[in-house]
Order: C-alpha cells, then sequence, then structure tokens
C-alpha cells in the first residue's frame, strides 16, 4: 500500500547548524497535515477530528535549533498514528484482519481507544466510519512509526557521542485540568515516571524555570510520561527522558483551536527555559550522584 505521506514528508528532524546541547527536542503530537485519504475514512468534521492535536507545541518550542539543539516533529496527526505508543499497541475491533498474538491488544491505552492507531478524538468520539485492513496498520507503523523512532534514536545517539549524556525532553500540551478555572489545577505537568526516567537535578531545574514564570507545575499526575519517556529515560546510563504537558488554555482557545494572546507568553516562558538549558554544564547536572540516586529508585 503507498504511503498516505508518499509526496511530502511525514515528520521533519529541524537540526542547529552547530549542536552545543546533549538536549533532544521532541514534538510527536503537533501534526496537523491531514492525509486526504484518512478524512475520507473519517466520520468526522475537521475540526473535531483535531481535537486530539498538541496544537502548535511545534512552535512553542521551535527555538531549540537556533539554540544549538535539534528538533523532531510530526507532520501527521496524532489522529492518524500516535508513535508515544508501542509500535503494535491495536484495538482488534477496529480491523477487518484478526489480530495475532504478537500485538498488545489489551492495554489501558487500546482500551481507552488510544492505541498506536487511534479508535477516537478527545471526549470519546470515534473516528472511522469502517474498520481497517492490517495493511493500513502496516503502512502507518512499519513506513511511518519505525522511520521516526529510528531518526529520534539518531539523534539521542548524536547527543551521547558529542557530549556523553542526552537528554530528551518530550513536548506535549494536554487539556485544561478542573472546573470552573480553579487556580489550584497545574498549569504544567512534568513526567519522570516517578523519578525512573530523569535525574532529579533536571527536573528540579525545569520545575523552577516555570514557576519562576508564576506557573503552577505538578509532577508525574496526571501524566507520568508515555512510551517515549519510558523507554528512552535510563539515567543509569547517561540517558534521560523529561515530558512536559502545558495546559493549552494558556495560549489557544481549546473549543476552535486558535492561538490566542498568552501564546506570545507562553513562547517567551519556553524560549527562556531553552536558553537556561542550553547555557548550563547538563553533563554535571545530570551526572550528579544524588540526583541519580533518586533517579534510579
Amino acid at each position: 500500500m503507498r504511503s498516505d505521506y508518499w509526496d511530502q514528508p511525514a515528520f521533519e528532524t529541524i537540526r542547529p547548524r552547530r549542536p552545543v546541547s546533549p538536549l533532544v527536542f521532541n514534538s510527536p503530537h503537533s501534526g496537523k497535515v491531514y492525509p486526504e485519504r484518512f478524512l475520507a475514512m473519517a466520520r468526522l468534521d475537521h475540526l473535531s477530528i483535531r481535537q486530539s492535536e498538541d496544537a502548535y507545541v511545534d512552535e512553542l518550542f521551535a527555538r531549540a535549533p537556533h539554540l544549538g539543539a535539534p528538533l523532531l516533529r510530526a507532520h501527521f496527526p496524532r489522529a492518524y498514528l500516535d508513535v508515544n505508543r508501542e509500535p503494535w499497541e491495536l484495538d482488534p475491533t477496529m480491523f477487518v484482519d484478526s489480530l495475532s498474538d504478537r500485538f498488545n491488544t489489551t492495554s489501558p491505552r487500546v482500551a481507552a481507544g488510544l492505541g498506536t492507531i487511534a479508535r477516537v478524538v478527545a471526549e470519546n468520539k470515534p473516528i472511522y466510519r469502517e474498520r481497517l485492513t492490517m495493511d493500513d496498520a502496516r503502512m502507518r507503523i512499519e513506513g511511518i512509526y519505525h522511520p521516526y523512532h529510528a531518526a529520534l534514536q539518531k539523534l539521542m545517539s548524536e547527543a551521547m557521542t558529542h557530549s556523553g549524556i542526552a537528554i530528551l525532553i518530550d513536548c506535549h500540551s494536554m487539556p485544561r485540568i478542573g472546573r470552573n478555572g480553579e487556580r489550584a489545577t497545574p498549569d504544567v505537568v512534568l513526567g519522570d515516571r516517578y523519578g525512573t526516567t530523569c535525574a532529579a537535578p533536571l527536573i528540579d531545574l525545569v520545575e523552577t524555570a516555570f514557576t519562576t514564570a508564576g506557573l503552577k507545575v505538578a509532577r508525574n499526575r496526571p501524566y507520568a510520561g508515555g512510551f517515549c519517556t519510558r523507554s528512552y529515560g535510563r539515567p543509569q546510563h547517561g540517558v534521560h527522558a523529561l515530558q512536559i504537558e502545558i495546559s493549552r488554555h494558556l495560549y489557544m482557545n481549546e473549543v476552535t483551536l486558535e492561538k490566542h494572546s498568552g501564546f506570545a507568553t507562553m513562547k517567551t516562558v519556553i524560549d527562556s527555559l531553552i536558553q537556561t538549558l542550553i547555557g548550563l554544564d547538563l553533563v554535571a547536572l545530570a551526572t550528579n550522584r544524588v540526583g541519580l540516586s533518586k533517579a534510579a529508585e
């Protein structure tokens, strides 16, 4: 089956002119290029199908390559393919073909309709008119998912070669948590899988950057980090991974998906965070013995 992205790139690596940092930024859910064939298969209107996007997150972190760290960003949307899942985390009810035991069909994410190929978007709205074929799944997973992770692994390996450590910053957005605009709900959630994927001084530093900007920060609840954070974060081997979730209400209208005046403010906060991280001796910070012992607990 010909790729839905045969005439355009499914994702993009934006490299700095000269790498100066062990940081690698990843925006796997900000894609907004919807193939015509996919839209024809969907029962949702164009705005509804976009509700799962981490809209504009790649733009919020776009300064990273200019400051010396690469940015990998998806062009395909999350509703089409989710690279923050296991490669074959599939819902058997979505397919005409029977799925063999080699597929993960029983995970909580599959049960929620949010496997590698999602069944629903936000608010539990079904995506497809009809069931898919395994040829479609293979086209997306073998043709896009695996190359995406190969590109991410290459960036992490290059950072390790250059700096002796590698730090993945997995960039996401989240729906506003809580009701009635309660200020106690977090603006940012940092996920390190409860201290297992990132040295403590690194997450402490990122939390301080956000709180100094006046934002309410939580750790690991309700988002502890997905497949990328869990798979790439190996602090004991010098590879760290931290997930950042930013509340969408800070920079966009969650109904219309349009940016509002807060976007420029949030972009300034993120730019400052990136500049701070790149300006520090992250090797010394990440190899702090206290930090590593806490991350291994």
